[in-house]
């Protein structure tokens, strides 16, 4: 009897090795291929220990092979590390000293958190008997942070950093993925001990809830539940969440749709999960989703939910979502969030492509062919009848007409993240995106700021690809010095400013529900010249457009420049976000505005104000 074949030793195992030489080993050993941090005292061994192991280790082009990127400040570092988790599904890492340097990473980590994104963010930490003294640059970040991150690890024991880093990449990326923070005093980076290449810690408990979600396989007996379902439904929807993105469920996903015609509506989170560009492909749904998705979700009678939690701004008022669905399953990797905000008939806890793939083959090995040929003429008739439009005779540049240009010029294909406001609404609807992990925006938390920072850390994920943020001039602000970072880096980022002179998202519920009063929302009277910022920055390219007829061309001329570049347009200040469905209103009360029409006038709500803004 052959013995099992011996795992590969680690090249460095047995060595001595300084805590913070071990953690960025880890690091190496983990794949990650770029850090992003702000450095500090608490911090410098192992900062020290990043600058000696690039000396050592190059690519074949002479260029470091973990390189360190440094930004304006932590919490853009923390975003960089979350686009660079986004745009290619492996964990992001961020390393800041202690006291602010690690408060500021707070954001990120509960933005990450709350949109299921792989990071792990390293943190110094005053020594360890200084811990609880209040020294310089001390916070209680392990306090702070299990609030907001998925788990948090504080070393006091050197001989446990070594099993911590590699637990902390496993609990990030595992399961529904997190963020996950580890706080490391500084005399354990300075420790000195044996790097053994192997080990993690016990956490059973953990692990064994991964293994319970892993071996939950769908047996003959559910399938047979959800198949009568669907053999009996004639509208069939499919309501994809950003789970499928982060399940890397997407072909999957597109293969059930695909093979009995199902079509296919997705969250802000799910964005890529099916190709925008198919036939029955709804876009999205929502408070700001098409008005044709939002109609064919209440038209559907099995609404199949993947991979998404029945968030308030899609499912609003759950009693009244999906209002004609006579069936609703559920498939997630979460228990938590089966029945957690609408009640479902069926449901499958466990991970995405088995699941979705033991359906399909359960319907095919009985011949399952439904034709649904009257639902796709239902759907292309709300596609026709609803389709999303915009003021196009209006003298003001219309910001739809920006993304539509830019849209042309992309066809799909390129990585856009957003800040958060109109823009990003704008951006959701009008761009088309043809394969996952091309969308990177704040769905859950909604953090101002994300956008040039994630396009940041999506440039280094995916070198080649186009990445633009498109942006907001009130949401660029709050991350403005990451522009400097973009061309001290020399990073192809394309960065769009579509300036109406305010918050844009607040002051249209401001004029919706608070009969104009633009408080703390007009920015008319800022003096902010972008132009003039790019330019100081060292943008190349930095033009500003406000004639409707110089849109095209100077698009053009934006994608195509080959270095940095910065585009500021200057919009119709009063362009509003349609559809939308306002807080307390259900699809059928959606309003469409002006350029959209509605199946009928959408009721007055003058009591729900901004109950859920």
């Amino acid at each position: 009897m052959n013995a099992a074949p011996k795992t590969p030793t680690h090249p460095l195992a047995g060595k001595t090795l300084s805590g913070a030489e071990i953690v960025v080993q880890v690091l190496a050993d983990e794949g990650v291929t770029a850090i992003f941090g702000y450095s500090g005292g608490a911090i410098l061994p192992t900062y020290d220990a990043v600058f000696r192991y690039n000396a050592e280790h190059r690519n074949a082009d002479g260029s470091e092979s973990m390189p360190l990127i440094v930004p304006a400040n932590e919490q853009a570092a923390g975003f960089m590390a979350a686009g660079y988790a986004r745009a290619s599904g492996k964990v992001g890492v961020a390393l800041v000293t202690s006291g602010p340097g690690a408060t500021n990473t707070v954001t990120p980590v509960r933005d990450c958190m709350a949109d299921s994104i792989p990071i792990v963010v390293i943190c110094g930490q005053v020594p360890t008997a200084a811990i609880g003294s209040d020294g310089f640059q001390e916070a209680p970040i392990s306090n702070i942070m299990s609030a907001c991150a998925k788990h948090v690890f504080l070393v006091t024991d050197a001989k446990k950093l070594e099993a911590t880093m590699r637990t902390a990449f496993e609990i990030a990326r595992s399961g529904r993925p997190g963020p996950v923070v580890v706080d490391i005093p500084k005399d354990v980076q300075n420790w000195t001990g044996t790097f053994r290449g192997e080990g993690v810690l016990p956490v059973p408990g953990y692990r064994a809830r991964l293994k319970a979600v892993a071996d939950s396989t769908l047996d003959e007996a559910a399938c047979a539940r959800f198949h009568d379902m669907l053999s009996q439904s004639k509208r069939p929807l499919i309501y994809a969440g950003g789970g499928v993105i982060n399940g890397e469920a997407s072909q999957a996903l597109r293969d059930f749709a695909h093979t009995f015609g199902i079509p296919v509506t997705t969250t802000l989170m799910g964005i890529g999960a099916y190709d925008t560009t198919e036939p029955l492909a709804l876009h999205m749904l929502g408070m700001h989703g098409t008005a044709f998705a939002n109609y064919a979700t209440d038209d559907c009678d099995f609404l199949i939910a993947v991979g998404a939690r029945f968030d308030d701004r899609v499912a609003g008022v759950p009693a009244r979502f999906a209002r004609s669905a006579k069936w609703i399953a559920h498939l997630d990797i979460d228990v938590a969030e089966i029945n957690k905000v609408k009640r479902v008939h069926w449901h499958h806890v466990g991970e995405l492509n088995p699941a979705l793939k033991a359906l399909l083959a359960y319907a095919q090995d009985r011949g399952f062919k439904p034709d649904y040929s009257e639902w796709h003429r239902h759907i292309a008739e709300l596609k026709h009848q609803h389709a999303l439009n915009y003021d196009r005779s209006s003298e003001a540049i219309q910001p739809h007409a920006v993304i539509e240009e830019i849209n042309k010029a992309t066809r799909g294909e390129a990585i856009v993240a957003t800040g958060v406001g109109q823009h990003q609404m704008w951006a959701a609807q009008y761009f088309d995106f043809k394969q996952p992990r091309l969308w990177l925006t704040s769905g859950s938390m909604g953090t101002m700021g994300f956008g040039l920072p994630a396009a940041i850390g999506a440039a280094f994920a995916q070198p080649g690809k186009i990445v633009i943020d498109i942006d907001g001039d009130a949401s660029i602000r709050m991350n403005l010095g990451e522009l400097e970072t973009a061309t001290t880096y020399n990073l192809p980022v394309k960065v769009v400013v579509l300036n109406n002179n305010g918050d844009g998202m607040v002051k249209q519920w401001q004029r919706l529900f608070f009969e104009s009063r633009y408080a703390g929302s007009d920015k008319s009277l800022h003096r902010k010249d972008f132009i003039k910022a790019a330019q100081a920055d060292g943008y190349e390219f930095a033009e500003r457009v406000t004639r409707k007829e110089d849109l095209a061309r100077v698009v053009r001329d934006f994608i195509a420049f080959k270095g940095p570049a910065f585009l500021e347009v200057i919009i119709d200040p009063v362009a509003s976000v349609y559809p939308m469905v306002g807080p307390g209103m259900s699809y059928d009360q959606m309003i469409t505005g002006d350029w959209i029409p509605a199946r009928a006038a959408p009721a007055a709500t003058k009591s729900d104000k901004a109950d859920l803004f």
